[in-house]
């Protein structure tokens, strides 16, 4: 040992090695970044492990539920735009011109859409929320038992209504959060 090495503390080794693991992480997720179908493929597979576990299991009930509100937030959070027009907070700031607009006239001049939760974030949280599910299912502290029907039923009447209300705020704002990519013109097109 040299006389300017300090003798490595367990405090320090296991911090060395959480950093170590963290790069290794993030360093996975920056390579899996432009492989946007391969990476919801991958979610959607686990998804389906999910359910045949909570379905063959006959139980987890409370956790699906759980799963299902916390994805329904995730996906309204990537349908709405970084800033809300209808908010009156920013009413004032937007008619300054400090902060950016969606278009309601013919004549505005265009802004593209910037989503409040952008597509990379909502898979990441999409997928850690289903694996933290998944691990749940394996511990019977989380098989809560109740009527699943119940819970079924409200799940659907929550993402009607919540959906309803999006798509109304969408027509009233005349947004719409998805594109469909750059028009592509052939050589033969008259």
């Amino acid at each position: 040992m040299d006389a300017g090495e300090e003798p490595m503390s367990a405090f320090g080794a296991v911090t060395a090695q959480t950093n170590k693991l963290s790069r290794q992480y993030q360093a996975l997720l920056d390579q899996s970044t432009p492989h946007t179908l391969y990476r919801w493929v991958g979610t959607g597979v686990l998804l389906v492990f999910f359910f045949a576990r909570v379905f063959f299991a006959q139980g987890w009930y409370i956790v699906a539920y759980a799963l299902g509100i916390y994805l329904l937030n995730l996906f309204l959070a990537f349908l709405q735009p970084k800033f809300d027009p209808s908010n009156e907070a920013l009413d004032n700031d937007m008619e300054d011109g400090s902060l950016g607009s969606l278009p309601t006239k013919q004549d505005e001049e265009f802004r593209p859409f910037i989503r409040r939760l952008p597509e990379f974030k909502f898979w990441h949280a999409a997928t850690r929320a289903i694996s933290i599910s998944f691990v749940c299912t394996w511990f019977e502290v989380f098989n809560v038992p109740v009527f699943w029907p119940v819970l079924v039923m409200y799940w659907i009447m929550l993402f009607v209504l919540t959906m309803r209300k999006q798509i109304q705020h969408m027509i009233k704002y005349r947004y719409v959060p998805f594109t469909v990519g750059k028009a592509r013109y052939t050589k033969n097109s008259s």
